[in-house]
């Protein structure tokens, strides 16, 4: 299928990008539900499903409303209101949804039944799933108490957060911030019309149009609001997803630019050379929180007790070398950026 969004020279001139852990939080889920998990996500998910469960988030509110397939709800993407937005900011978002979208998403779920061409017209996010509309017992209570229907989602999702995403933001947003630096310099150098062209194999810009040709994506101009909004996204690989709703400006959620370096493996071969100035114990938790980790499986790794590993934890953080994600009886701890500079420079 082969959908197109007319730009005019405002469109164009009001095109700009934000980095939204919304769209990742909704693209982490969909990445999660699906079998098998897209490649370059396959590390990460083995890490994640195990704690997800522990915590019931794998059968929650996100597990209804973010299917491998079908329609995904626009209200758990509000537009960001600046270029690198917050969490906080998109929750409270969230919880102040209109009736009127919250409607339209619960009439677009209830008829996600799948009718073999692959999409949801209403939306053009992503295919349907054959297997029948949605209405399990949190759509119904959506339905039937919205504010505190919205007031548990956006807990869940901050629990989502802490446990699956929190711990490797560093690594995602350094990815998402070099996707808008290095596509903003090429707006700059041949401008915005040639950026569009190259967000998304199945993205080409002709003639004044956005032209989208994938069967599970469409977009258009609706009446939705002037301009266009790009969003870098490690989780949406390999798909583009994308948002049209008035009175906003529409939305193309498109896979960034290095998004599969963030699973690579970083410990530097020579993590030693730190022992001096760290001590061997502090050295040898960095090389270890390459992977995020709770402070009982650091210390089974390095052969210390818990209440060692705490205390040497807790001076690596006060250094702002590691940080600490707690959701639930779950703390993980997680290399920072700072540190993981600190290993790549190593000989």
């Amino acid at each position: 299928m082969r959908t197109g969004l007319p730009l005019t020279a405002d469109d164009l001139a009001l095109t700009r990008f934000a980095v939204s852990p919304m769209w990742e939080v909704v693209a982490a889920c969909r990445a999660l539900a699906a079998d098998p998990v897209p490649v370059p996500h396959r590390r990460w998910a083995a890490q994640v499903r195990p704690r997800l469960a522990a915590a019931g988030l794998d059968r929650g509110w996100l597990a209804e409303l973010v299917p491998p397939h079908g329609h995904l709800p626009d209200f758990l993407n509000p537009v960001p209101d600046r270029p690198v937005t917050d969490l906080a900011a998109e929750l409270a978002a969230i919880r102040a949804t209109g009736p009127a979208l919250l409607r339209h998403d619960l009439d677009c779920l209830h008829a996600d039944h799948g009718n073999g061409d692959g999409r949801d017209g209403r939306d053009g996010r992503d295919g349907r799933d054959g297997r029948g509309g949605r209405s399990g017992p949190r759509l119904r209570a959506l339905e039937r108490e919205p504010e505190q229907a919205l007031r548990r989602i956006t807990a869940e999702i901050e629990a989502f957060w802490q446990l699956a995403l929190a711990p490797y933001w560093s690594r995602i947003g350094a990815v998402l911030e070099a996707d808008v630096l290095r596509r903003a310099r090429r707006a700059a150098e041949r401008g915005s019309a040639a950026v569009l062209g190259e967000l998304h194999g199945t993205v080409r810009w002709a003639d004044g149009t956005l032209h989208l040709s994938e069967r599970h994506c469409a977009v258009t101009r609706i009446p939705t609001g002037a301009g266009l909004l790009l969003v870098p996204s490690v989780f949406a690989w390999p798909r583009l997803l994308t948002r049209t709703v008035s009175p906003d400006p529409p939305q193309l959620c498109y896979p960034a630019l290095g998004a599969a370096t963030v699973w690579e493996h970083r410990t530097a071969p020579r993590a030693e050379a730190l022992a001096p100035v760290l001590g061997r114990t502090r050295t040898r938790l960095l090389a270890e929180l390459d992977v995020p980790a709770s402070t009982t499986e650091l210390a089974a790794r390095c052969g210390i007790t818990a209440p060692a590993a705490s205390q040497h934890l807790t001076a690596l953080r006060t250094a702002g070398l590691v940080s600490s994600h707690r959701a639930g009886r779950f703390v993980l701890y997680a290399r920072t950026a700072v540190a993981d500079g600190w290993l790549a420079a190593l000989p």
